[in-house]
């Protein structure tokens, strides 16, 4: 019996088969294998066409059934995992109506703003969770605007999960997660946010159908198991957004667990028990995979620009010529812990949301020049991405978060040892990293749907933990006079 998971992406789609017994993927693929397509017709503009994400998911489906030698009928459930934040409208018929406003469009923006403004923080926040920003009900806004036409024939709206949903299955439903993520839950009345659909004067028949997490959402139609060379009647029982799946693949389920990525940008996503905000909104707050009623689980999210580029740009400026990452890692340990007093702030990637939409730039500050070698140098800015990943832990920790534990792959800044004995001793938690990845974890969320597996426990019993990194008490004081000499810096700023 196996699993099919898929994570549409907005540079590719990828599928992996899971075998369900062992927990083990036995074959996964991507499609495009180039970046797939964005559309900007202007600045800050950026669509996809849905029918592209639908036919890359056949690609992909194709491949890792030929690879497995899988047969149709052995698979048992399937899961989507997708890009957040996205705009799909379609008309009765279930027709695309124009393309989809993907995460990455900024045209929402003074929507958001607006909105904020006239209804006030005091009924969006206790209400939202967050100012209504530049997600999906703003995007909807800017169309009802701007493409009157458009709007009018729209019978519902959809995530970029909703629609593959819908692909497969025929039926048009979302999840309470999936609503958090485009500003249409509310989190008070525990309900569709009727005020915030008043407010941009839209109709409440645009809602889909609202099903759990874990559940049936539908079953693969006959026309897309000929489509895609899968078997009529299979079940899709889980969806959801791209960073609270990427938490359920690190098993990131409980209060006070984190999940955190830290590539090009980083995030750190942990989870919450009770109903709280960041009154200055600098972080943001959805529903977590397992969050109900009956059970607060809130997904925190903090994204950080400044990550993976800064060590890239080190690694092409201050680096030696040619030199790998891991060669890198090995010269920065040369330099002490706090980097000889050199403090290097992360922020040179655009307007960072954690410093309230400030785009403060990168800054190198302390530096004596008898004294600082490039080891300095390397050290330093491992060490400040780090500290600005405390930073907003520490907001987190204000919100009500115990922060205990920190669940991560193991790619990226995270194969770099400074990297992970910094995060560990500055915030105290133990570290644990993993091998697996957004269609994996898709998967597994499907079995826990479909009940083949009975929590999340049994599901991610055979998650391969590579590593473990707990606080190292000698150098915890030293980190913590490192993160002051560097919050100091910030504070200047």
């Amino acid at each position: 019996m196996y699993l099919l998971g898929y994570d549409i992406g907005s540079s590719s789609v990828k599928a992996s088969l899971v075998d369900a017994q062992t927990g083990k993927c036995v074959a996964s693929d991507f499609y495009p294998k180039t970046e797939a397509e964005i559309i900007a017709v202007r600045p800050g503009w950026a669509e996809q066409h849905p029918e592209m994400w639908w036919n890359n998911l056949r690609a992909a489906t194709e491949s890792v059934m030929q690879k497995s030698n899988v047969k149709k009928d052995e698979i048992a459930a399937i899961g989507i995992s997708y890009q957040m934040h996205g705009l799909v409208c379609v008309d009765k018929s279930q027709n695309v109506l124009r393309p989809a406003i993907i995460w990455c469009d900024s045209r929402a923006v003074p929507y958001g703003e607006k909105a904020f403004k006239e209804l006030g923080e005091e009924k969006c926040l206790p209400h939202l969770l967050n100012s209504p920003g530049n997600f999906t009900a703003s995007k909807l806004a800017w169309v009802k605007e701007n493409e009157p036409d458009v709007y009018e024939k729209i019978d519902k709206i959809m995530l970029p999960g909703d629609y593959i949903a819908m692909k497969l299955t025929g039926e048009i439903c979302t999840t309470v997660s999936g609503l958090s993520e485009g500003m249409f839950w509310d989190f008070r009345n525990n309900e569709v946010a009727g005020f915030l659909m008043d407010y941009y004067g839209f109709d409440r028949s645009l809602i889909p159908a609202i099903r759990p997490t874990f559940s049936e959402q539908g079953r693969v139609t006959a026309q897309a198991a000929e489509f895609l060379g899968l078997k009529e009647g299979t079940p899709v029982t889980y969806r959801a957004g791209d960073q609270p799946n990427n938490a359920l693949s690190l098993n990131v389920f409980n209060p006070g667990e984190i999940a955190s990525t830290a590539g090009t940008s980083g995030v750190v996503y942990g989870v919450n028990g009770t109903v709280n905000y960041d009154s200055k909104s600098r972080v943001n707050t959805f529903a977590h995979v397992n969050h109900t009623a009956d059970q607060t689980r809130l997904g925190v999210l903090l994204c950080i620009n400044g990550t993976g580029i800064l060590n890239s740009w080190m690694k092409r400026t201050v680096a030696p010529e040619g030199i790998s990452y891991a060669a890198m890692n090995d010269l920065a340990a040369q330099a002490p812990i706090g980097a000889g007093g050199v403090s290097v702030l992360p922020f040179g990637n655009g307007a960072e949301r954690m410093l309230q939409n400030r785009e403060t730039g990168c800054s190198i500050q302390n530096v004596n020049f008898n004294l600082h070698t490039r080891s300095h140098l390397l050290r330093a800015a491992q060490e400040g991405i780090v500290f600005s990943f405390k930073y907003g832990i520490d907001i987190m920790k204000g919100m009500g978060m115990n922060v205990e534990k920190i669940h991560a792959g193991h790619a990226n800044m995270f194969l770099s040892p400074i990297f992970r004995d910094t995060l560990s001793g500055v915030t105290g938690a133990v570290i644990e990293l993993y091998d697996t990845d957004g269609s994996v974890g898709s998967a597994k969320g499907a079995g826990m749907g479909a009940g083949i597996y009975r929590d999340n426990t049994e599901a991610f019993a055979t998650l391969d933990k590579l590593e473990v990194i707990e606080p190292k008490e000698a150098d915890r004081q030293a980190y913590q006079d490192a993160y002051g000499r560097w919050l100091d810096c910030l504070n200047r700023l």
